[in-house]
């Protein structure tokens, strides 16, 4: 991070702010700029991921043109692997529906097996009653 800057250097800027801010208001000026840089870089790597993603999705498009040029038949070992990516995006965007659906049945289930516990709980609760 301080590539062009020395141990001598630091020492200077660091005996700078000691005597400037002082020793109260130092540890907070160091805290806020730390967190300055903390989000610079945040929104620095971010920027760098959604451009590596939209470089992908560019790749991957211009691997299907070509691929529909071929006709989808004798395509080279690079354009067949965009084309199963291409698939496998698209099942993805398809599994969280079939997900909810399962997630709803199973909820489904569950109240009636809760409703079964009660019963059960109910039945052990006039047993002991009647014993007593």
């Amino acid at each position: 991070m301080f590539d062009g800057i020395g141990f001598m250097e630091l020492l200077l800027i660091g005996i700078l702010g000691l005597v400037v801010l002082g020793p109260e208001r130092l540890p907070v000026a160091v805290r806020s700029i730390s967190e300055w840089i903390r989000s610079l870089k945040r929104m620095a790597n971010s920027v760098k991921d959604e451009l590596e993603q939209e470089l992908k999705i560019d790749q991957l498009h211009a691997d299907l043109k070509k691929a529909e040029s071929k006709g989808l038949s004798n395509l080279s070992p690079e354009l067949q692997e965009s084309i199963d990516q291409l698939k496998n995006a698209a099942k993805s965007v398809n599994r969280p529906y079939q997900v909810d659906e399962v997630a709803k049945d199973t909820s489904a289930a569950t109240p009636a097996e809760s409703s079964t516990a009660k019963s059960e709980q109910a039945n052990d609760s006039d047993s002991s009653n009647t014993k007593s």
